[in-house]
């Protein structure tokens, strides 16, 4: 457990609705190393958003509610640190990069003065001039592929492209030394030919900066490139767990191998058969597991029990009656 950078144990979180609260997430169990890449995946409104920013303490606390979990981070847990303490920790030691580049970049402020301020506040560089954090900005923006630096810092978000905002969120999420990089779609808003080069740029730098990384996305490509192990996420509940190759070796959960049938197949034999249904109603979700009304291998248990998760091998463990 010493190698342990963040380790989420039974993390609860629910939002108030006028008709009662709607359960996203459902009492799960990640952990991530040090600097190691991990994937978490699943299809859109499954709770990953929603797990991550608890991490950071970021959602409304008028609508969300966390009834019941620990989130530790180097063995402290930060849903009971004070506000300082908090800070600290959004400052030094996580970041995150946001799916929304928009709601993300204040509008009233350059895109220059947002990230001179991430800098200004970073311990590492408090002692640097003004002209040494101008050249690291430069420098940042440079990494993450967008041509005329100088142009674009005096720029404000409004004037900026859907593609460029992402790449400017990006930068900022590694202008400063972190432990840990938290990117929630990062490539969504690009363009499909930058997408795999930024891809590919988040990689190198978290590995030469030694970072742990957590991968939010809905594609398997994509996990499969960039993580080590690989989380998936149903409904609020972790299905199933592995290392990444394994998984894609030996894939178990029904959920799983529907998820990999949704990929197109580029050499022939038809197209993608995709997973029927939605995912359930949050606010009365199934008594058992919550994948049992879209399972093609739903058991009579599967509608009254929620499943245990299991080990299969030494990591790789799965949340189905199937394999208990």
């Amino acid at each position: 457990m010493e190698n342990t950078l963040l380790d989420i144990k039974n993390l609860k979180v629910w939002y108030r609705t006028y008709k009662g609260y709607a359960k996203v997430v459902d009492g799960i169990n990640l952990f991530v190393n040090k600097g190691e890449k991990v994937g978490l995946v699943g299809e859109s409104g499954c709770g990953k958003t929603t797990t991550m920013k608890t991490v950071l303490r970021v959602l409304d606390s008028k609508v969300a509610t966390v009834p019941e979990g620990e989130i530790l981070f180097k063995n402290r847990d930060i849903l009971k640190m004070k506000y300082n303490e908090l800070q600290q920790v959004r400052k030094q030691s996580i970041s995150m990069i946001s799916q929304e580049p928009t709601a993300a970049l204040n509008p009233v402020f350059t895109v220059g003065s947002q990230i001179m301020d991430i800098i200004r506040y970073s311990e590492q560089y408090k002692d640097y001039s003004k002209s040494e954090m101008l050249s690291l900005a430069v420098k940042t923006i440079k990494d993450v592929l967008i041509p005329d630096p100088e142009r674009i810092l005096n720029s404000y978000p409004h004037q900026l492209s859907g593609g460029m905002k992402q790449r400017i969120c990006i930068a900022m999420a590694l202008v400063t030394p972190r432990e840990l990089l938290i990117a929630d779609e990062p490539g969504t808003a690009l363009d499909v030919t930058v997408q795999d080069q930024i891809h590919k740029l988040l990689k190198a730098l978290v590995e030469e900066k030694k970072m742990s990384l957590i991968m939010i996305t809905h594609s398997l490509g994509v996990a499969r490139e960039l993580s080590d192990r690989i989380y998936v996420m149903y409904a609020g509940n972790i299905v199933e767990v592995a290392q990444t190759k394994e998984l894609f070796k030996n894939p178990l959960h029904p959920y799983t191998l529907g998820l990999m049938e949704c990929v197109p197949r580029l050499y022939g034999g038809g197209i993608s058969e995709g997973i029927y249904g939605y995912i359930p109603d949050y606010i009365n979700p199934p008594a058992g597991c919550r994948f049992y009304p879209r399972c093609p291998s739903a058991m009579e248990i599967c509608e009254k029990e929620k499943p245990p998760t299991v080990s299969v091998s030494e990591d790789h463990k799965v949340a189905c009656f199937k394999y208990h």
